[in-house]
C-alpha cells in the first residue's frame, strides 16, 4: 500500500519543492562514491548527520539541518522524494515560497528533536528528509483532509490503484509511526519512528494559524475538506485478474 500521487494540483509553480528535490538528489549523487567504503560513509554520516550523543555534548548543532539532506540509499531517497513531490507543492501553494522553506526546515528540526528525546545519548546518526516531509503530511491533513490520494495496492501477483481520502492515508501512516515508536528508544530497525511522528505533529501544529486565518472549520465547510480548486482526474489502472460472476 503506497501513495503515488494526489488529485490536488497547485495553483502556482512549487519552486521550493522542486529545489529541495534537486538538492537532495544532487547531494546523494555527490556522496555516492562513499557508499562503496563503509568507513568513509560512517564518517560522513557522523560529520553531517544528526548524532544525539554529539548534540548532548554541545557538538554539531548544524546536524539538525544538514541531516535532512542525507539519505541511506536509493530507496530511501526515492521514497522521500516521492512523498515530498506529492504533498509539498500544495503546502507551498498555501504558504508561499519563502514561508514554505521556513516551514520545511522547522518541521525537520522538530522531527530531529523528537528523535533526540527518545535517546539523547544514542551514537547512531539520523539522516533523511522524512521528518521534514512528515511535517508536510501533517499540514496536508489539516488543510485538505478529503483530498483524493491515489494509493497503489500490491497483493501477490496483481496491483490496483485506488483513490482514497487523504485523512485515511495520512492517519494510517501516522498510526503506524506511533505504534512502532512505542517501546523504541532510538533507531528501531534503522527507522527513526519518533522523528516521523514528531515531524507530523509539528507540521500540523505550525499550520494551525494558517488554517484559522482561512476560517478554521468554516474553511472545511466551504471546501468540504477538498482543495479550493478543481481536482485532477487520472485514469485508474486495471487489474489483470478476471472477474468471476455468480450463477443463479
Amino acid at each position: 500500500m503506497f501513495p503515488i500521487r494526489d488529485h490536488n494540483p497547485s495553483g502556482r509553480t512549487p519552486y521550493v519543492t522542486y529545489l529541495l528535490i534537486a538538492a537532495n538528489i544532487a547531494i546523494f549523487l555527490w556522496a555516492l562514491p562513499l557508499y562503496d567504503n563503509a568507513r568513509a560513509l560512517s564518517q560522513f554520516y557522523y560529520d553531517w548527520g544528526f548524532v544525539p550523543a554529539r548534540f548532548s555534548a554541545g557538538e554539531n548543532p548544524a546536524g539538525l539541518i544538514t541531516s535532512m539532506f542525507l539519505h541511506g540509499g536509493w530507496m530511501h531517497l526515492a521514497g522521500n522524494m516521492l512523498f515530498l513531490f506529492i504533498f509539498g507543492d500544495n503546502i507551498e501553494d498555501e504558504l508561499g515560497h519563502l514561508p514554505f522553506a521556513a516551514f520545511y526546515i522547522a518541521s525537520g528540526i522538530a522531527a530531529a528533536l523528537a528523535q533526540y528525546a527518545s535517546g539523547p545519548m544514542s551514537p547512531v546518526p539520523t539522516v533523511g528528509a522524512s521528518g521534514a516531509i512528515a511535517g508536510l503530511m501533517g499540514a496536508y491533513l489539516l488543510m485538505f483532509p478529503k483530498a483524493k490520494v491515489d494509493v497503489l495496492i500490491i497483493f501477490v501477483i496483481f496491483f490496483r490503484i485506488f483513490p482514497i481520502p487523504a485523512w485515511i492515508v495520512l492517519m494510517v501512516w501516522f498510526g503506524m509511526q506511533l505504534i512502532n515508536s512505542v517501546g523504541s528508544s532510538s533507531l528501531d530497525g534503522g527507522v527513526a519512528y519518533w522523528a516521523h511522528a514528531g515531524g507530523f505533529l509539528a507540521g500540523l501544529i505550525i499550520m494551525v494559524p494558517v488554517w484559522i486565518k482561512r476560517g478554521a472549520t468554516q474553511y472545511w465547510t466551504r471546501t468540504e475538506g477538498h482543495p479550493p480548486h478543481p481536482e485532477a482526474k487520472y485514469p485508474m489502472a486495471k487489474t489483470s485478474i478476471p472477474k468471476v460472476t455468480r450463477r443463479k
